[in-house]
């Protein structure tokens, strides 16, 4: 009985000893503080404190320093205020597109130092700039904006005869009346397109604007030319099928057979000889 009861008092003992070494631990671990964390490189680059419009003049009050991370640096970041800023009496740099607050203001978005901003410097090799005169019926309710990708519809004739053909594809919009910004969504009352163009495709433009009425068709970003459609007619649509024209059959009639000649028989003695006649004999 008592060797039983030692035998008890011990593994309690054993028991409440480990129940407090692990209590220690727990204690410990929670006082001790954790690792502290690695902060991120850090570089300051110069984002714009306001929107700054397409073509506006960039000056001081636009732009500020804000830390980024050195590993996320957006490519053509300045870093600088004075890498943005002309010196002093120098012509500043403008906006080429609409930059927003709070955005890294990039090499991309602004012209060089007193840099004239123009269309011309948005054409491709060899690009023609022209401009289209459109409604909001005839450029897509107003939706065409500066970098979309349209086809050109030649609508012309009347009544039945009234045909619609594409005679231009993918052709880049690079301004709409004045504006060059391609930022906004909004619908506008349009007067003018300016498109960019092949010389070729210039001189089919200027005639199909003097032959009848222009309209544009939006095209997904991206997508290839395909074959253009075949021009339609008004009829087509109604399924209305072509009458035959009347053919004229000429009937030749057949040269007159002229008559045979006049003959007379001449008898001399037993030679007989036959003489035509000429007329008039």
């Amino acid at each position: 009985m008592q060797l039983t009861s030692i035998l008890l008092a011990a593994l309690g003992l054993s028991v409440a000893g480990g129940s407090a070494y692990l209590a220690h631990g727990v204690m410990e671990s929670r006082s001790v503080p954790p690792a502290a964390q690695t902060e991120p490189d850090l570089v300051e680059v110069m984002v714009a404190t306001r929107d700054i419009a397409y073509g506006e003049a960039i000056d001081g009050e636009m732009v500020a320093a804000h830390p980024w991370p050195t590993g996320a640096l957006p490519s053509g970041a300045f870093t600088r205020v004075a890498d943005i800023l002309p010196p002093e009496g120098d012509e500043p740099r403008r906006a080429r597109t609409t930059i927003l607050r709070g955005q890294p203001i990039l090499a991309d978005h602004v012209s060089a130092f007193g840099e004239r901003l123009t269309i011309v410097q948005t054409l491709g090799e060899n690009g023609r700039a022209m401009a289209i005169n459109v409604d909001a019926e005839t450029a897509a309710g107003g939706f065409v904006r500066p970098g979309d990708y349209v086809d050109v519809v030649l609508t012309q004739g009347s009544g039945a005869e009234m045909t619609a053909a594409t005679i231009l594809q993918n052709i880049r919009i690079i301004a709409v009346d004045q504006d060059a910004d391609g930022q906004s969504d909004t619908p506008q009352v349009l007067r003018t397109v300016t498109v960019e163009v092949t010389a070729d495709q210039g001189q089919s433009l200027a005639l199909a604007q003097r032959a009848g009425r222009l309209s544009l068709m939006l095209r997904n970003f991206g997508s290839a030319s395909d074959t253009a459609p075949r021009a339609i007619r008004l009829s087509d649509m109604f399924g209305e099928e072509e009458e035959p024209e009347p053919q004229i059959v000429v009937v030749e009639e057949p040269a007159p057979v002229p008559p045979p000649p006049r003959t007379v028989t001449v008898r001399r003695g037993v030679e007989v000889e036959t003489v035509a006649m000429q007329d008039g004999s």
